[in-house]
């Protein structure tokens, strides 16, 4: 029983490496793309009429071909795949651990002095509450469809709107005269 559970874990394992982690929805829109272009096409050639069996001639032509290309070189879309996506993550993680932190000081940068102009501040005040609607309804979209099972909004990133609004709320320290006591 215990090499059993064994085999199945190693079996889950194995099925679970050779999943796409963050593009699996490529691999899904090309299947649609084939199904849909494949089903054209049968439609074409059941519609040919007298062409049909010109159609078909050229058709076993073209199997023969390119059938032995293709069963040499039918999995390497597939593992050109597997190889970007396990690179994806190592490289995705560096970029935003280095560049996250000096894109918020930018903003932040930007905002203050955005804010010394005259009329900004209360433009800001009209659009900044609807950007924060739209943001609160967006991620509630994205949520809401990832649960009900649509696996393109799983890959849909949230906006942080709560990291948004403690970056900003942050107040600069005002810089304090010396006081020199005698």
């Amino acid at each position: 029983m215990a090499q059993g559970d064994s085999n199945i874990k190693q079996d889950m394992a194995s099925e679970e490496e050779q999943r796409l982690k963050y593009l699996e929805f490529v691999q899904v829109a090309t299947v649609h793309a084939v199904l849909c272009f494949t089903n054209l096409y049968l439609k074409a050639k059941e519609k040919s009429g007298p062409l049909k069996t010109g159609v078909e001639t050229v058709e076993g032509t073209v199997k023969t071909v390119v059938g032995p290309v293709y069963e040499k070189y039918h999995d390497v879309p597939a593992e050109l795949l597997k190889f970007v996506d396990r690179k994806y993550e190592p490289a995705a993680k560096g970029l935003y651990a280095k560049y996250e932190p000096k894109a918020e000081q930018c903003a932040v940068s930007a905002w203050r002095k955005l804010n010394q102009l005259p009329v900004f501040p209360k433009v800001a005040s009209v659009v900044v509450p609807t950007a924060a609607y739209c943001s609160d309804k967006y991620n509630q979209t994205v949520v809401s469809t990832a649960e009900k099972g649509y696996k393109v909004a799983s890959y849909l990133p949230l906006v942080p709107t709560e990291k948004i609004a403690k970056v900003f709320s942050e107040e600069k320290p005002e810089s304090q005269p010396l006081v020199s006591e005698s």
